[in-house]
């Protein structure tokens, strides 16, 4: 299976850095963006202020006109999961039959308790779902440097012909067909990056930080396996490979959003995904019985019903139990 036609919908930091990584892999690529002053901008200069000093690339075709992502082979969804059904219903007139539609977001759908690939199949019946996950910043793939991510289709093949698409020396995708668990890993530590921010701001130490991501992976994999997830894929890089990353640099708006919210300050970068999947993620576990405490914690801090300090004490204080 040969994908060399390939579109991005969303020209945020994430959706460049997509289009330069697809275009330096060898395709042909068309970046759609909603705001036409952001197309003129990118055909005129190149520069994206969402991605401060990086250009998108020559090769790259801006466009406004959804209609234009009709002739691709491929299509990225690198919008806000929040946003992905949206942008899912303007795409559906526009996308052939069988065309593997990749959601590119983290989170789960607030309200219908969605995960992005089960969005992309409500609005997008005759598409193939995939989802690509892992440790990767936008800045860090939009500049070619070295990114390992996992690239998830339940048709193998699919997966593997979209992994060979997008790979190139310095884009590694892995394929597998655990859907499911990659879009838990990627929903989940954006919201356990949120509480070692607040470890963080709080500056409550570096065996605090550790014991918090040991924990919170403990939460990640219990709920995975619950809902039906490869342990491989937990372990893997789009599970603790992304919680190592999202729970250790300010690059991550989730942990950035962590340390405001520790330091006492207002809440700062409310565009983290984190924020907006930690009470959809908590109440699907408490509708499948599964312990999420830190989660919780998070999610009772943002929704105002429990200081740091309270969601803190609650942490510590909970009963001794056996690892």
């Amino acid at each position: 299976m040969t994908l060399q036609r390939i579109a991005v919908i969303g020209a945020g930091a994430w959706g460049t850095a997509l289009a330069n990584t697809a275009v330096r892999a060898g395709r042909d690529v068309t970046l759609w963006a909603r705001d036409p002053a952001v197309v003129s901008t990118l055909t005129t200069t190149r520069d994206n202020p969402r991605l401060p000093g990086v250009s998108l690339d020559e090769r790259v075709a801006a466009t406004g006109a959804i209609a234009d992502v009709a002739p691709a082979e491929v299509v990225l969804l690198a919008v806000p999961a929040q946003h992905l059904r949206t942008a899912a219903t303007a795409l559906a007139p526009h996308v052939t039959k069988g065309t593997p539609i990749v959601g590119c977001a983290k989170g789960i759908e607030r309200g219908t308790h969605r995960f992005m690939t089960e969005v992309i199949g409500e609005t997008l019946r005759d598409a193939v779902p995939a989802i690509l996950s892992g440790p990767s910043f936008a800045a860090d793939v939009a500049r070619g440097l070295p990114t390992a991510v996992t690239l998830a289709c339940v048709d193998e093949p699919t997966a593997a012909a979209l992994a060979r698409a997008l790979g190139s020396q310095t884009f590694r995708p892995y394929h597998t067909t655990d859907v499911r668990g990659v879009e838990i890993g990627g929903a989940a530590k954006n919201v356990l990056a949120i509480a070692a921010g607040i470890v963080a701001g709080r500056k409550l130490g570096a065996s605090a930080t550790a014991a918090l991501v040991t924990r919170g992976f403990a939460e990640l994999a219990r709920f995975g396996r619950a809902l039906g997830a490869r342990s491989e894929t937990l372990t893997g890089l789009s599970g603790l490979g992304d919680l190592i990353l999202t729970c250790s640099s300010p690059q991550s708006r989730n942990f950035s959003l962590g340390i405001a919210l520790g330091e006492g300050r207002p809440r700062g970068e409310r565009l983290a995904e984190g924020a907006f999947t930690a009470a959809a993620l908590v109440e699907l576990a408490n509708e499948k019985k599964i312990e999420m405490p830190i989660a919780a914690a998070v999610a009772a801090v943002l929704d105002g019903g429990m200081t740091v300090d309270a969601a803190i004490e609650s942490l510590l204080t909970r009963p001794f139990r056996a690892e």
